[in-house]
Parts: structure tokens; sequence; C-alpha cells
């Protein structure tokens, strides 16, 4: 009989190993430790079943309690996260704390009359075996473990009768390892004598589980759109399988299409009129070209950006998914752009310039929104919009005498006034993206983690997008060119370590090398929460030991020629 738990341990080790090949980081991580102590209490039945001596039975027999007093906690755990049943941290500290004293009086066995009042061991068939006689702590252990059967059991029930965001499927798969594992507890004694039906109910519950794993990668929403959707913020986002069943929803989508507040998962909606002449509609339109991947929907008096994406689980295509996103703004100056008479030429003009005001103030008043959340950076915006002008003008100044260096820099066209407007125009919406960077990064008043700065360096390539659907549309296709490249590679570095494409030398749109230095600065000279201001001393050394490095070496003179005027342009700003 040895090898029933020889094979069983091996079994559980083999489908731990099966789970984390498909690990993600987003799984729940009571569902990790199911898959870590299994194997664990696995090993101590075929420890038990090949002692040969009372003292390493109660060492295996003390190994195989991990499981029994813990994995129904962690089973009853993952049901309430599964089931999306909030608990407070007590309530899980507490329940956790049980656990850890039934195990402490399991750890007594040999000693302590409290968990076995009297054990004595013996070799049956080759196998080692314990005759024990049960304390009242092994009592209070199936206690414990008949509540925490029964909290799953309400958290299922109530679950399937009043959720709509959690599949039935996934519930009632939920239910076999709970309820398997209680019947092993009590049922035991029914199998042949020598056989313990625990460990196979363990290896059972590791089957189920790897069955649960693979369908919450269809239906935990927040797990497919983590690489690519905006956690916090504006952005909605819907999803269906390949054969249109509805697999969740985000609140910021479900105010644009209130219909789906009442409908379930794993169902099909399309009998749903708002939703067979919008999101039905337009997938279809996509399935046959997938060119076709973006639509605008009115509700009131917004108007939505809806693109259409394809659901991905890792490398694998699950189904389809939909991205809206306000863009009011953007359509309404695109649509009074197109409505002007070009006949009308000073009325033109006057309401031109009027938009342009309008269009200014909405970035600058996007790129205040956004400064307004990050701590450590008030005032940024203005300071380095100044900057960009101080060192245009030097640029500007310099461009007659040094046709040579500006050709090289700007190309055969070299230095345009038009070039100049747009890149002071652009220069507040270098940071935009910061819109998409959790609150809890962006306000950190310390040092990053290598994972924190991972998201804090999102808001480059997030800016580009946004700024792109700011500008979607727009005439001046120089200037749209201008403020993506400026948000998109403000931190990429001369040497390539920069981010977020690595690019390297002129790569680098000449745009973003400019509105580099101005960033770099100002965050030098500038008191942040993080650090205190340098001197202008030691920020020029700074500066001036970056150019060939971070900067592009040939506006290394345009930046000491500015120098002076930043100097005085910094100190009447800390008046």
């Amino acid at each position: 009989m040895t090898a029933y738990y020889e094979i069983l341990f091996g079994l559980s080790v083999l489908l731990t190993l099966i789970y984390l090949a498909i690990w993600h980081k987003h799984f729940d991580v009571h569902i990790s430790l199911i898959f870590a102590f299994i194997p664990i209490a696995n090993l101590g039945y075929a420890m038990l079943a090949h002692s040969r001596n009372l003292d390493a039975a109660l060492t295996a027999v003390k190994i195989t309690y991990i499981g029994g007093c813990f994995l129904t906690l962690f089973i009853t755990q993952s049901i309430l996260s599964l089931c999306h049943i909030n608990i407070r941290r007590w309530q899980s500290a507490l329940m956790t704390l049980v656990c850890m004293g039934i195990y402490s009086f399991a750890l007594t066995v040999g000693n302590a009359p409290y968990f076995y009042k009297s054990v004595r061991f013996e070799i049956d068939r080759g196998m080692g075996r314990l005759i024990k006689v049960y304390g009242f702590a092994h009592t209070l252990t199936y206690v414990v473990i008949t509540v925490f059967v029964l909290i799953s059991a309400v958290a299922m029930i109530y679950s399937l009768v009043k959720k709509n965001d959690v599949s039935n499927k996934t519930i009632l798969l939920l239910a076999f390892p709970m309820t398997v594992s209680f019947i092993s507890y009590f049922a035991g004694k029914l199998l042949p004598e020598g056989v313990d039906a625990m460990p196979l109910s363990y290896v059972f519950a590791q089957v189920i589980y790897l069955v649960i794993v693979h369908r919450l990668c269809l239906y935990d929403i927040t797990d497919l759109g983590v690489d690519s959707l905006v956690k916090k913020g504006d952005t909605g986002f819907i999803s269906f399988d390949f054969d249109d069943k509805y697999l969740g929803s985000n609140e910021s989508a479900r105010k644009v299409f209130p219909v789906f507040n009442d409908i379930n998962v794993d169902t099909y909606p399309g009998r749903h009129e708002v939703i067979k002449k919008t999101i039905f509609k337009w997938l279809e339109e996509f399935k046959r070209d997938e060119t076709k991947d973006h639509f605008y929907y009115e509700a009131g008096d917004k108007i939505y950006l809806v693109t259409i994406r394809y659901l991905y689980d890792g490398k694998h295509r699950r189904g389809y998914q939909f991205f809206i996103t306000d863009d009011t703004d953007s359509r309404k100056y695109v649509k009074l752009l197109a409505n002007y008479n070009e006949s009308l030429s000073d009325e033109v003009a006057k309401k031109t310039e009027n938009i342009v005001r309008m269009h200014e103030r909405l970035i600058l008043g996007m790129a205040t929104m956004v400064e307004s959340r990050d701590n450590s950076t008030g005032g940024h915006i203005r300071r380095t919009s100044d900057i960009i002008k101080i060192l245009i003008d030097e640029i500007r100044r310099d461009a007659s005498s040094d046709k040579k260096n500006i050709l090289v820099l700007f190309g055969r066209d070299g230095l345009t006034d038009e070039f100049c407007r747009n890149v002071i125009q652009a220069a507040p919406m270098h940071d935009l993206g910061k819109i998409a960077v959790d609150d809890a990064v962006l306000r950190k008043p310390g040092k990053f983690t290598p994972e924190e700065f991972d998201e804090m360096k999102k808001h480059a390539s997030e800016g580009a997008r946004i700024v792109d659907s700011i500008l979607e549309g727009t005439e001046n296709e120089a200037f749209h060119k201008v403020a993506v490249n400026v948000a998109h590679y403000h931190h990429e570095r001369w040497d390539g370590s920069g981010y977020p494409e690595g690019l390297k030398g002129e790569e680098i749109p000449i745009e973003a090398r400019i509105m580099a230095i101005a960033d770099v600065y100002d965050a030098l000279v500038s008191k942040r929460v993080y650090k205190d201001k340098f001197s202008f001393d030691d920020a020029d050394k700074i500066m001036m030991e970056s150019f060939g490095k971070h900067f592009d070496k040939r506006l290394e003179k345009y930046y000491v020629a500015s120098r002076p005027k930043l100097e005085v342009y910094y100190k009447h700003m800390g008046e």
C-alpha cells in the first residue's frame, strides 16, 4: 500500500509544477498556497507509510496535519476571493490564528495528550501506522473544518443567487474540492484498512483548481486587461469570448452602457436592442475587416471612442475586448474645424483663434489636472514650458551664425518658426501619460521599487497614446507629430539607456531631445518631496556631465547660453 501514497505524492508534485507553468501574477494567493501545501502534506503521508519507528511516524503525522489544519482555510479564503466577497483583515487574521492554534496542538502529538490522548506504532503489511486515541484538540479540528465548510457554502450560495459578476460554472467547480475534502475527513474509515482518503482528496482538489484557474483567464477581467488598460481612470472595457458570450465589464463601461448592469456573465446578450445596434454591430464589422477597429458612440452630450482589440490570455487569443474612452473634447474640436467656411476668412480666423485658445486651455487644464495628482512636481508644467521658450530663443539667436549645426540638428529646412511654435505649444503635454499611473506610485514620497518604477515608466507610452487621441483629425499634422514625440520620447537618452523604446542618438526626435533638457533641469533645481533642490552650480555640473550621455552634445552650447536666464528665472520664481 505504500505505492498508493508514493503515487499521490508524485501526482501532487506534478500538478503543482503544471500550476507553476501557467501561473500568472494576478492569480489569487490562496490558490498558490493550496498548490504549495498539498505536496508537503502528501509527503507526510508517504513518510508515515515508510516509517519504521514511533519517532519517524510522529514526525510524518505532524507534516500531514499541515494539510489538515491549513488547506481548508486556504480553500475557504480562495472561495471568498473568487466570489468577490471581501472580508476584513482582522477576520482573515483571526481565521489564520485559529488554524495556527490547532496546528500547535497537532505538534504536541507524542508529548502531550491534547491532540492524541495516547499513541502507539506498529507495522502492518510492511507499512507504518499509528494506533491513536484522539484528544479534545482533534475534535476541535473537526469543528473548525465544519465552520469553514459552512462559510464556503454560504458564500457560494449567496453568489449563485445574488451576484452576476461571477460565473456560475466557476462557483460549482469551487464546491467540489471543499465537498470532497470535507467528506474525506469524516468518511475515511469506510475505505480499506491502511488507505487514507485525504491525500487522494488533495490531488483531486489540485485538478479542480487547475480547471478553475484556466477559466479565470477568461472571467477575471482585471487580469486580462492589466497589461493593456489603465487600472484607475475613465477607460472602460467590455469583454466577449469568440462565441460572443459576455465575460465582464468595468464600472466605467457600465456608465456608458448601463444595460450591462443587468446582464450576467457567461450569457449571450445579443437580444438586447442597444447592444445589437452598437456593440455587436461594431463587432461584426471588425470580424469582416480588422482595420475597422474604432467607432464613435454618442450618449447625451458625450462622444465616446470605442476601440476593439483581441482579448489575449498570454499569447493566446481568447475573445474580443472593447476599450471605451471619452473623446468629447477632441471630436467637438475636429467637428468645429470641419464646419468652418473658407470663404468667411475673417470669421474663420476669429473662431480658429478661439478654438486654439480653447485647445491650449484644454491641454493645459488636462496637464494641470495630471500634475495635481503628483505631489512631487507642482508647477513643473509651467516651468518646463518656460525653459523650452528660453532654450528655443537661444537656438534661434544662434541659427544665423552656426547654420551648419542648425542643419545637422533640424534637417534641410533648418529651424522654422512653425517648429518653434509647435515645440513650445507641445511642452505642457509631455507628462499627460501620468494620468495612467496608479496614485500609490505617482504620489509616493520616497524612492520607487523596481516594480513601481516600471509602472511609472508607462507614462511615456500612455502619454503618446492620449496625445494622439486628443489631436486625432487635427489639420496641423506637424504639431500632432511634435506633440506625440515630446510625450513619447522625452525620457529617452542619447546613449540609448532611456525609456520607453531605448532609442539612441539621432533616433530620438529633436523635439524630445530639447524637452529632456528642460525636464531634467527643472527636476534638479526644484524641491521635491523626496529631495531638496540642488544649487545652480551643482545642477549645472550634473547637466554638463550629462551631455553626450543623457543629452545631445550638440545642444550643449544652447544650454550654456541659456543658463544665466534660467538662473534669473528660478530666482524670480523663488521670490
